[in-house]
């Protein structure tokens, strides 16, 4: 997807402007909760996304979303991880 793509798809899910975010290499974070919905782009590097027990690896390019307080774990690639992210309440 490209990042015009995103930025119109935020438009029509009525998420705001997205914030650049950055994670160093081989980060992890164990189970966490967010109490906001998350669609992001990954735009540099790799992150891997652990849901109701299934494991999904997004890459440049990708979208990935997390619904409010979805449980998840994230562990980020070998150079890390750019994306851009909006958030919804």
């Amino acid at each position: 997807m490209s990042r015009e793509e995103f930025l119109e798809l935020l438009k029509i899910g009525k998420f705001p402007a997205p914030i650049l975010v950055e994670k160093p290499a081989n980060a992890h974070l164990d189970t966490h909760v967010h109490d906001f919905e998350v669609m992001a782009l990954v735009i540099n590097g790799e992150i891997t996304i652990n849901t109701d027990g299934q494991e999904s690896l997004y890459k440049s390019g990708d979208l990935f979303y997390l619904r409010f307080k979805q449980p998840h774990t994230e562990h980020y690639g070998l150079t890390g991880v750019k994306y851009l992210a909006s958030r919804k309440s």
